[in-house]
């Protein structure tokens, strides 16, 4: 099976931004709780942050509830309206897109990742030089909280069947909660999931062209207001779709898509000025 490499790769370059996006449809119950909480734990751990929160369509006061989040407390909150088609994916591809951070980590709007976890996953990519940081409830460390029984079946069933198809150790693929360095993000565009299947082309991609990964175990816990927004009946084409698509490409596209290494100073230093460098990217 496909391990994370033994030590981060090459890219030591110091991040200066961190964007959380947080894609959001009718939260204006969650959102008070979830912003603030991010907020307080990212100034008391001194990450500089950009929280990022699409509205995605609301049809609730949760504009409303965003702005008025931004004038009293939470001055690193950018509200985004997502102008065009709606769904999951589209909401945090709207995110990335107008976010600003070389590094990027999704959020849940309910509160059921937690800030402290964000943390451990900046940490990961600027301290130790990362691409890519997943986060997994199921492994030592890693704790849920009032998961739904028959979620929690499907949820096992469906990352055992992406550990086997695509023979890696990561075993929570599906959990939304993952942080990327903006260089990932941007190597495995284009996206093609506007819904939740997004949660598992972004890693999977980013392993199959050859993105350095880590991961670390999180907790997890049931919203407390509103109602989920996955709906498993709808979404099992739409994963087995994405996985399909990015299977292939590992084993069809011959490398076309990977992850081009940038060379070292030291590498440029002995370049001989004469001949010049080969480097193709």
């Amino acid at each position: 099976m496909t391990t994370p490499p033994a030590s981060p790769g090459r890219n030591q370059t110091p991040l200066a931004l961190f964007s959380v996006i947080i894609p959001a449809h009718n939260e204006e119950e969650s959102l008070p709780h979830t912003v603030r909480e991010i907020y307080a734990t990212m100034v008391r751990e001194q990450v500089p942050h950009e929280i990022v929160v699409v509205d995605d369509g609301s049809r609730d006061r949760t504009w409303a509830v965003l702005q008025e989040l931004r004038q009293q407390d939470v001055p690193t909150l950018v509200p985004v309206k997502n102008s065009g088609l709606h769904g999951f994916g589209r909401a945090v591809i709207c995110g990335l897109n107008g976010s600003r951070g070389d590094a990027v980590v999704i959020m849940m709007a309910d509160a059921s990742d937690s800030p402290a976890d964000a943390i451990k996953y900046w940490r990961l990519l600027h301290e130790q030089g990362w691409d890519c940081v997943f986060g997994s409830r199921f492994i030592r460390g890693g704790r849920v909280v009032n998961y739904p029984k028959i979620k929690l079946f499907v949820n096992r069933l469906a990352n055992f069947f992406i550990r086997m198809l695509f023979a890696i150790s990561l075993n929570d693929t599906t959990n939304a909660f993952k942080a990327y360095r903006r260089t990932a993000i941007d190597g495995c565009r284009p996206f093609l999931s506007p819904h939740f299947n997004l949660t598992v082309e972004l890693p999977l991609k980013a392993i199959v062209r050859g993105y350095t990964w880590t991961v670390t175990p999180i907790s997890w816990q049931n919203r407390t207001h509103g109602t989920a927004k996955l709906k498993i009946q709808e979404m099992g084409s739409r994963y087995l779709f994405i996985c399909a698509y990015v299977w292939f490409e590992k084993y069809f596209s011959r490398g076309d898509y990977r992850k081009r290494s940038d060379p070292s100073p030291a590498d440029e230093e002995s370049a001989d000025p004469a001949q010049g460098s080969d480097v193709r990217r």
